[in-house]
């Protein structure tokens, strides 16, 4: 593959189709995700899933297409996706007069456009209205694992593309504290799961006015660096207010005997999160996956030169197979015979495996056997005695230093600057994010990412006031924010 260090773009491109993750579609801006690419995401949905009925969240369906209308009824929402918008006009196909294919049937045109979801608040909201009419109706708390239909002009696999899979969450509640609280816990789960599980650190925060998501009064976001220092955006919570309960007239009957609009949240995160997972650990030899998301924890490979030695070997395999499993791991067998070994070494490693074990008749001899681990390509002999719990230790071992790795990375690629001059130094001679102080206004935001192409990531929680001046306008600062390039 192409080094990282010579062209970061061309080798995350080739490392997600030679990996066998995912290709590009015959359908412009869509892809295909492979076998192998999908069951990492059934893996990052499965725990997600569980994680959101931890928090009393349940899974729903809401219909793909939108009346037009309903997107016209909250203004800001509209406005934040009507360039991304898939129209469908006609209901119908008609044979062409040649009889040699087929045309949109005129006389089929649609009364109301319909819009393939760019994302559910309006058809979601509409919805509750018919479900929400007294306090003791509330909260409900509604996820729906789904696609959506963005129109993008220039596309990336996984990271940007037309057509994505994702979740999201929409929550209606009594109370303006009841939602922020919803939309903060939602995004405290984020943080857990692609940290804990991805091994991808995250920097927590609110995200500035220009950048909140459409209609929403607050967003919160969590924000990853990649290798090549741009950030990438990785799971966003808002807090909507009462914007959609009041532009779709959900109104309910409060403890008070008196008419309130119902409070809002929504939230997810799409596969863009199989792009940080790659961008974050893999190196120039392929993927490197964190052991709770590998789809194969555990691959074995026999080393024989006669079958009669590989019947052998596989009959002890079978043994150390079975231990392995009866300890939750995922473990892989690869007895073809069509293939050597050394093929199997390097697309073990090409598809991110954790460990491999290497193992042939002078191993059973000796009761040792090879293993080796993907995040450090190093090798050692272990006893056969007590592998299972060693193979253990060792898969917790991986997922550990890797999320280290990624921290300390992390940790390094933040810059502390007061100048403008030396914020567009560091964005250009080192990238990452940088913390600067900024007035609050749009305009300055505005300024600087024109000038740089820099944006205001998120003002980190916890960040405290700090008197001082705006790098570029030399106005009062109260804090600093977060910049970085991104994706």
């Amino acid at each position: 593959m192409t080094p990282r260090s010579e062209n970061y773009s061309q080798w995350y491109n080739e490392l997600v189709v030679k990996a066998d993750m995912a290709e590009q579609a015959d359908v412009r801006g869509c892809m295909v995700i492979k076998p192998y690419g999908y069951a990492i995401w059934e893996k990052i949905q499965r725990i997600l899933d569980d994680k959101f009925k931890e928090t009393g969240v349940q899974n729903a369906y809401f219909p793909l297409l939108i009346p037009k209308s309903f997107l016209s009824k909250e203004a800001e929402h509209v406005e934040g996706f009507a360039k991304e918008c898939a129209v469908v006009t006609h209901y119908r196909l008609k044979t062409n007069e040649e009889h040699t294919g087929v045309v949109v049937d005129p006389a089929a045109r649609l009364e109301e456009e319909l819009i393939i979801r760019p994302t559910s608040e309006t058809i979601i909201w509409n919805t509750y209205r018919n479900w929400i009419k007294s306090y003791r109706d509330l909260p409900i708390l509604c996820n729906q694992w789904c696609n959506v239909m963005r129109w993008e002009m220039r596309t990336r696999l996984f990271l940007r593309t037309s057509e994505f899979l994702w979740q999201e969450g929409h929550t209606a509640h009594a109370t303006r504290e009841e939602a922020e609280e919803r939309a903060r816990m939602m995004l405290k789960v984020y943080a857990d799961v692609v940290e804990n599980y991805m091994a991808v650190p995250v920097i927590q925060g609110v995200k500035s006015e220009t950048e909140r998501f459409a209609g929403a009064l607050d967003t919160y976001t969590i924000e990853a660096l990649m290798q090549d220092g741009k950030a990438l955006q990785s799971g966003t919570s808002h807090f909507l207010g009462q914007n959609f309960g009041k532009a779709f007239d959900v109104q309910f009957v409060d403890k008070n005997n008196q008419l309130d609009y119902a409070w809002a949240t929504s939230w997810g995160v799409s596969t863009r999160l199989m792009g940080a997972l790659i961008m974050t650990h893999s190196d120039d030899n392929g993927l490197v996956l964190p052991p709770k998301l590998a789809p194969i924890q555990v691959v074995i490979v026999p080393i024989y030169k006669k079958l009669e030695e590989l019947a052998v070997i596989s009959e002890r395999v079978a043994d150390i197979v079975a231990r392995l499993r009866a300890k939750g791991i995922t473990v892989k067998f690869d007895d073809n015979d069509q293939k050597k070994p050394g093929w199997k070494f390097a697309e073990y490693e090409l598809k991110g495996i954790p460990v491999r074990l290497a193992i042939g008749a002078r191993d059973l001899a000796n009761n040792s056997v090879e293993v080796a681990r993907r995040d450090t390509l190093t090798k050692e002999n272990m006893s056969l005695d007590g592998i299972d719990d060693k193979i253990v230790a060792l898969l917790d071992d991986i997922q550990k230093t890797i999320f280290e790795k990624a921290r300390a990375f992390r940790d390094g690629m933040i810059t502390k600057v007061d100048s403008y001059d030396d914020f567009k130094r560091v964005l250009d001679e080192k990238g990452g994010f940088v913390l600067a102080p900024w007035d609050g206004t749009p305009e300055t935001e505005a300024r600087i990412k024109e000038e740089t192409k820099a944006t205001i990531r998120c003002v980190p929680f916890g960040t405290p006031d700090e008197d001082g001046l705006d790098m570029l306008t030399g106005k009062p600062s109260k804090r600093r924010v977060l910049f970085a390039r991104s994706y």
